[in-house]
């Protein structure tokens, strides 16, 4: 009889699932993810130790002091980091004029905002690179002024913006949605001005999406490859990205080189992550607070 008892809220709460199927479901995805992201993982960090404790410690010390990999190790959670930040402006005008006004060509804004998921980041690299080249249509009347972009920091910045900045667009623009106007209109009453509706009650609802998004486009532009190297000039200690450097470790048949270079990689890039959600949530608790 107990057992029947004990038994029966199972039973109960999955005949109120609405999903049917969900406990395999369920099951077989995690199964996948683990086939696809774990055990990549663990063979990532396992390869160092391949050749025993001692191998691993000698190559760890080793990439402690390649000057090279620091400094493309730099360059790329330099540019990302820039790249990110910068993204959250022109991400959240962009979110508002979707999500709040009725401009003209919004419906062509919106489509336009998804292009850097449909080009191949090759293509993306070669059009930037032909663009802000030193006989583009932008870079060669800003290198008469002395400015350089292509070949430069500040190219590849600017590529990893254009596949950032959707990133930014897609998080925000549906909590901007979701927003309940009254809170707005309360502030009005009360006597706020647009600034003051802006800064104190419309960005601090937006801050966790605002930190999510600023996570998920440094997360992308910290392993972008394709759309950099083109315009990125490629000089070591300068312009070298961590991914290029993987594959000419690779061309030089270093495998154990460029393992390491991609765990460290991964390993900033967690933590990096891992400080972003901690944030969010400690933002997340604030606001529900405050509301």
């Amino acid at each position: 009889m107990t057992m029947r008892r004990a038994a029966f809220p199972i039973r109960a709460r999955w005949q109120r699932d609405a999903l049917p199927g969900f406990g395999l479901g369920l099951g077989l995805t995690l199964f996948w993810l683990a086939g696809l992201v774990m055990l990549p993982m663990v063979a990532l960090i396992a390869r160092p130790w391949g050749e025993g404790l001692h191998s691993g410690l000698l190559a760890f010390a080793h990439a402690a002091h390649d000057r090279r990999m620091l400094s493309a190790l730099g360059v790329s959670f330099r540019s990302a980091l820039i790249a990110a930040l910068v993204d959250l402006v022109p991400g959240l005008l962009i979110a508002w004029a979707l999500a709040r006004s009725d401009i003209p060509g919004r419906r062509l804004i919106d489509m336009l905002v998804d292009l850097p998921f449909a080009l191949p980041t090759a293509v993306v690299g070669i059009t930037m690179a032909t663009l802000y080249g030193p006989n583009g249509w932008i870079g060669g009347p800003l290198g008469r002024l002395g400015l350089r972009i292509a070949f430069t920091q500040t190219g590849i910045v600017l590529a990893i913006m254009f596949v950032g900045l959707p990133f930014v667009v897609r998080t925000v623009a549906p909590v901007l949605r979701n927003l309940p106007r009254d809170v707005e209109d309360a502030a009005r009453i009360l006597g706020a001005n647009r600034m003051q509706v802006l800064l104190r009650v419309i960005l601090p609802a937006l801050y966790p999406a605002l930190v999510t998004a600023f996570g998920m486009a440094f997360a992308r532009g910290i392993g972008e490859y394709g759309s950099v190297i083109f315009i990125a000039g490629n000089q070591p200690f300068h312009t070298e990205i961590a991914p290029l450097l993987i594959v000419i470790r690779l061309q030089e048949y270093d495998t154990q080189g460029a393992t390491l270079i991609g765990l460290v990689l991964v390993m900033i890039s967690l933590l990096s992550l891992a400080l972003i959600s901690l944030l969010r949530r400690h933002l997340s608790h604030g606001t529900q607070g405050g509301a």
